[in-house]
C-alpha cells in the first residue's frame, strides 16, 4: 500500500547527521510527500547550513529541540557516537517520538540505547539501510537512494508493534525493500557481505601504495582496480567505528578468509590448476546468480 492509502504522515522529522544516509532519508520522505517539516541536528554548523541551503532540511535545531518536537528521529552518524546522541536526546524525548537509525552495526547500538535511554528504549526501532556510496556529506544525498534497496529492521523486545509499524512505513515511503533480522544475526551477516569487503579494499589499496613501484602500479591501474578499490574511499571515521563495533564478527570472518587464502596459496605453490579453476568457476557462478537476483527470488539486471 502507498503512504496515501495508509494515511501515513510525519509531522516533524529530525535528522541527526545530515550526510548521505540521513540526508537521503529526508529527501525521500519529502519526495513521497509524507513529512511536514525536516529539522537537522549535528555537531558541524557549516554542514547543517549547507544541508539547509540544499533543501535537505528546512531548519537547524538543537538536540533538546529535536527531542521535544519530533515525531520521528533518524540517527545517521558514526556508530561510535550513538551513545552520546542517545544521552543528548533522552532528557527531553517526547512520548510520541520514534527513533530509528542508519547504523551499519546493531548489537553495540542496542546496548548503547538501553544504557542511555533507559525505559525510553522502547521508542527506538533499530534499522540499517544496506545502501550507500563512497560519497559523503549533504551534497551526496539523493531521494532515490533507497528505492529497491534492502533496509533491515531489527525490532527490540521493548518495542510496541505500532512503533515498529510506524518506522516500517517511513522506510517503505522511501521505496525500500524491508527485511527483519535479530540484531546479532544482522551483525554477523553484515560482517560477511559489507564490512569484510571494505576491510579488504582498504588493505589492498594500502598494499599497492607500499609497493616500491607504487606510482607505476597506480598509473597503470584500470577498471578492475577502480571497481575493487572504490569503497576504500568511504568515511574513515564511520568505518573505523564499524570495525571496532563489530570486532568479534569481523575477526571470525577474517579467520575464515585466512583459511581460504592459505588453501589458495598452497594450490598456487603446487600448481594445482584444477583447484584454482574450480574456485574460479564457483565464484563466477555465484556472482552471476547474485547479479540476476537469484538469491532474492528475482530476475533482473546486475545492479552494480
Amino acid at each position: 500500500m502507498t503512504p496515501e492509502q495508509t494515511g501515513f504522515r510525519i509531522g516533524t522529522l529530525a535528522i541527526v547527521g545530515v550526510g548521505l544516509i540521513g540526508g537521503s532519508f529526508a529527501l525521500a520522505l519529502k519526495k513521497a510527500g509524507v513529512v511536514n517539516e525536516v529539522i537537522g541536528v549535528g555537531r558541524r554548523p557549516t554542514t547543517l547550513e549547507h544541508a539547509q541551503a540544499l533543501g535537505v532540511i528546512d531548519r537547524v535545531a538543537t538536540f533538546e529541540e529535536a527531542a521535544g518536537c519530533a515525531d520521528l528521529i533518524m540517527i545517521s552518524a558514526p556508530v561510535g557516537s550513538f551513545e552520546a546522541i542517545f544521552e543528548a536526546l533522552a532528557p527531553n524525548l517526547n512520548q510520541r517520538a520514534r527513533i530509528t537509525d542508519g547504523g551499519s552495526t546493531k548489537g553495540n547500538v542496542v546496548v548503547a540505547a538501553r544504557r542511555a535511554l533507559g525505559a525510553k528504549v522502547a521508542q527506538f526501532v533499530p534499522a540499517h539501510p544496506v545502501a550507500g556510496s563512497h560519497e559523503s556529506g549533504p551534497q551526496a544525498a539523493r531521494p532515490d537512494l533507497y528505492v529497491g534497496r534492502q533496509v533491515v529492521i531489527c525490532p527490540l523486545a521493548e518495542n510496541q508493534p505500532s512503533d515498529v509499524s510506524y518506522v516500517r512505513e517511513a522506510w517503505l515511503a522511501c521505496g525500500a525493500d524491508l527485511k527483519t533480522l535479530d540484531a546479532i544475526v544482522h551483525d554477523e551477516v553484515l560482517a560477511s557481505i559489507s564490512h569484510l569487503p571494505h576491510w579488504l579494499a582498504s588493505l589492498y589499496v594500502a598494499h599497492v601504495a607500499k609497493q616500491p613501484n607504487a606510482a607505476t602500479c597506480l598509473a597503470m591501474a584500470g577498471a578492475g582496480f577502480g571497481d575493487f578499490s572504490r569503497i576504500a574511499q568511504g568515511s574513515e571515521e564511520m568505518w573505523r567505528d564499524i570495525f571496532a563495533a563489530n570486532r568479534e564478527a569481523m575477526l571470525r570472518q577474517i579467520s575464515d578468509l585466512q583459511d581460504l587464502l592459505n588453501q589458495a596459496e598452497l594450490a598456487l605453490r603446487a600448481n594445482d590448476t584444477a583447484w584454482i579453476e574450480s574456485m574460479l568457476t564457483q565464484s563466477a557462478q555465484v556472482r552471476r546468480q547474485w547479479g540476476k537476483g537469484v538469491f532474492r527470488g528475482e530476475q533482473g539486471h546486475d545492479p552494480t
